[in-house]
């Protein structure tokens, strides 16, 4: 049950979580740092929740957004064509 996926973007498990919590006591951010989780491609709009009830379980303390994790979208649109190499490329 450990090895479940919190970050699907980053691969990052709840053991891996569990363990830099135990290990170094740290704020969201930290933990973010430390295990990349919330880096992916999706910029942790699927996992920063969990990420914040897992170190809230975990430490008993409130997730604070002291320095916010921000959900970043894509720097600009792109369209299904342009990734998929069909269609107008400009």
């Amino acid at each position: 049950m450990r090895d479940v996926i919190i970050c699907r973007c980053e691969e990052v498990t709840l053991s891996q979580l569990e363990e830099i919590i135990k290990h170094h006591d740290p704020s969201a951010r930290e933990l973010k740092l430390r295990t990349r989780a919330g880096m992916g491609i999706c910029g942790g709009k699927t996992c920063r929740p969990l990420l914040d009830k897992v170190l809230q379980k975990l430490t008993d303390k409130p997730p604070t957004d002291d320095i916010p994790l921000k959900v970043q979208p894509p720097v600009r649109p792109t369209s299904l064509a342009q990734l998929g190499g069909s269609g107008d490329e400009t």
